[in-house]
C-alpha cells in the first residue's frame, strides 16, 4: 500500500505531470538519480562537492542519491575534476530522455541552448536546478509559466548572490511581507574594482587588471563592469519579490567604466562610498516598480557602504520585518556550488511530495516599470570646466531654469588636461532630489556652453530612510 503526504495532489498525479505514481514509488524506495549538464568551474564544484560530501548530504536529507550522467560540450577537453569517462556524454538530450534520471542540473550558461534544455526537461516532467541568471532574466517568464502549468519545479538559488540564500529567504522566510524595496551589491567583480580604487587610489584600468590577475574578473569583463550581470540578477529578484514577469528592456542600467579616482576623493570628502547598486522599489501609489542598476553614492553610515572586495550584500525592506541584510561571497566555484546543491536537496525532498513545490509561481498581474526619466533621487554631478569667470554661475542658472536645486558645490585643487590639450578643473554639484529626465535636460543645455565639457559624470545619491 502506498501512502501519500497530505500535501500530495492526487489529481496532479493523474494528469501526468512529473509526479507519476511510478516516479513517486521510485523516489520513496530507490536512489534518486541526478543528471548534471555542464562541467565548467561551477559544474566541477558541484560534482566534486556531491562526491566529497555524499554521505553527509544523504544523512541530512535522508534521501539516497547518485549522479548518473554528466553532459559536456567537448568530451576531449582536459578537466580539473576526476570523473569516469563512461558517465560523460556530449548530448544533454540523453539525460532529459533517460527515464531513470529524476532531476536535471543545468550549469552550461548562456541563453539559447540552456533555454532548450530547461524547456525540454520541464516538459519531460523533470525538476530543474539552474544558476543561469541570464536565462532567467531573459526567458524566465516563459519557463516559470511552464513550470506552474506542469507542476514541475524550477529552482534557481544560485542565480542571485552566489552563496547568499536570498531566493529561499524571499520565498519562505519573508513570505508574509510585502517587499517595499530591495537594494544591494550583487556583482563581486565590480565591487572588488571599486573597493580597490577606493583603498589604493588606483585607476579603473589598474584595478580591473588586478581583478583579472586574481581570477575575480573574466578575460572579457564587460558583462560585469557594464552592469548587466547585476541587472539580470535584479530582474530575477524583482520577479520573485513581486510575482510578476518583467521585460529586461525596461531596466535602467549603467556600469562603472566612467568612475575615476577623483570621484572617490569627492565621495570621501562628502561622506560617501561608491558602489554599483541595484535598486528595486515598489511605488504603491501608482502600482509600478522602480528598477535600476548604476554606480551610486552610498552614505558611509549605511551597511552597504562597508561591503568590500568580492563580497555581496542585499538589503530587503519588508513591511512586517523591516530591513534585513544578506551578506556573503557573491560568486566563485564553491559558494555557487553550495547554493546549487541546496536546491538539489530541495528538489529531492520535494520529489517525495509531488503535489507541492517551492519553485517560483507567478502570482501577480503584470506590473509596469517606471521610466528612468521619471525616477527621483539626489545626484552627484562632476563637470569638467575651463577656469573662466562665471562658470559656476552659468551652471547654476541652467539648473535653475529646469527648476533643479543645488545643495552644495565642491572642487579639488587638482587640474586635468582635456583631449584638446587645454587645462580643465573638476567641479562637483550636489543636486537636490529631482527627476532624472530634468537633470539630463539641464546637462544637455550645459554642454552647449564653450567652457563646460559635455558628458559629465553623474551618480545617484541613494537615500535609505524612505
Amino acid at each position: 500500500m502506498l501512502f501519500f503526504s497530505k500535501r500530495c495532489n492526487i489529481g496532479l498525479l493523474l494528469r501526468g505531470s512529473y509526479a507519476t505514481i511510478a516516479h513517486v514509488i521510485k523516489a520513496m524506495s530507490n536512489t534518486l538519480q541526478l543528471g548534471l549538464v555542464g562541467l565548467g568551474t561551477v559544474g566541477a564544484g558541484v560534482y566534486e562537492t556531491l562526491c566529497r560530501n555524499h554521505s553527509l548530504l544523504e544523512a541530512r536529507a535522508q534521501i539516497s542519491f547518485a549522479v548518473k550522467r554528466v553532459a559536456v560540450r567537448n568530451l576531449s577537453r582536459p578537466r580539473d575534476v576526476e570523473i569516469d569517462a563512461s558517465m560523460l556524454t556530449d548530448d544533454w538530450r540523453e539525460l532529459v530522455n533517460d527515464p531513470t534520471i529524476d532531476i536535471i542540473i543545468e550549469l552550461i550558461g548562456g541563453v539559447t541552448e540552456a533555454y532548450d534544455l530547461v524547456l525540454a526537461a520541464l516538459r519531460a516532467g523533470k525538476p530543474v536546478v539552474t544558476g543561469n541568471k541570464a536565462l532567467l532574466a531573459e526567458r524566465g517568464s516563459e519557463l516559470f509559466k511552464l513550470s506552474a502549468e506542469k507542476g514541475v519545479p524550477l529552482y534557481f538559488e544560485a542565480s542571485c548572490g552566489g552563496g547568499i540564500p536570498i531566493i529561499q529567504s524571499l520565498q519562505n522566510s519573508l513570505i508574509c511581507n510585502h517587499v517595499l524595496s530591495i537594494a544591494g551589491i550583487i556583482n563581486g567583480t565590480s565591487n572588488y574594482i571599486l573597493s580597490s580604487m577606493q583603498d589604493s587610489a588606483t585607476s579603473f584600468l589598474d584595478a580591473l587588471l588586478k581583478a583579472q590577475e586574481l581570477g575575480f574578473a573574466e578575460a572579457d569583463p564587460s558583462f560585469d563592469v557594464n552592469g548587466w550581470d547585476a541587472a539580470h540578477k535584479a530582474l530575477i529578484l524583482a520577479m520573485l519579490a513581486y510575482g510578476t514577469p518583467l521585460d529586461p528592456s525596461k531596466i535602467a542600467v549603467s556600469g562603472i567604466e566612467r568612475v575615476e579616482a577623483v570621484d572617490f576623493q569627492f565621495a570621501k570628502k562628502l561622506g560617501y562610498a561608491i558602489k554599483l547598486l541595484v535598486v528595486i522599489k515598489r511605488h504603491e501609489e501608482i502600482d509600478a516598480l522602480e528598477l535600476r542598476v548604476q554606480p551610486s553614492f552610498v552614505p558611509l553610515d549605511h551597511v552597504l557602504a562597508n561591503v568590500n572586495g568580492v563580497f555581496n550584500a542585499i538589503a530587503v525592506n519588508g513591511d512586517i520585518v523591516g530591513e534585513t541584510i544578506f551578506y556573503g561571497r557573491g560568486a566563485g566555484k564553491n559558494p555557487t556550488a553550495s547554493a546549487v546543491i541546496a536546491d538539489v536537496v530541495m528538489a529531492m525532498r520535494e520529489c517525495l511530495q509531488p503535489g507541492y513545490h517551492t519553485g517560483f509561481n507567478p502570482y501577480s498581474k503584470n506590473m509596469t516599470v517606471i521610466d528612468q526619466a521619471d525616477t527621483v533621487t539626489p545626484y552627484y554631478v562632476r563637470f569638467r570646466v575651463k577656469d573662466c569667470p562665471g562658470v559656476i554661475a552659468r551652471l547654476a542658472t541652467i539648473l535653475a531654469r529646469h527648476e533643479i536645486g543645488i545643495s552644495a558645490t565642491s572642487s579639488l585643487s587638482n587640474t586635468v588636461k582635456s583631449a584638446d590639450g587645454t587645462t580643465r578643473n573638476e567641479l562637483v554639484f550636489q543636486i537636490h532630489a529631482c527627476k532624472w529626465g530634468l537633470l539630463q535636460a539641464s546637462i544637455d543645455d550645459a554642454s552647449k556652453e564653450d567652457c563646460i565639457d559635455a558628458n559629465p559624470v553623474v551618480f545617484r545619491i541613494e537615500q535609505f530612510n524612505d
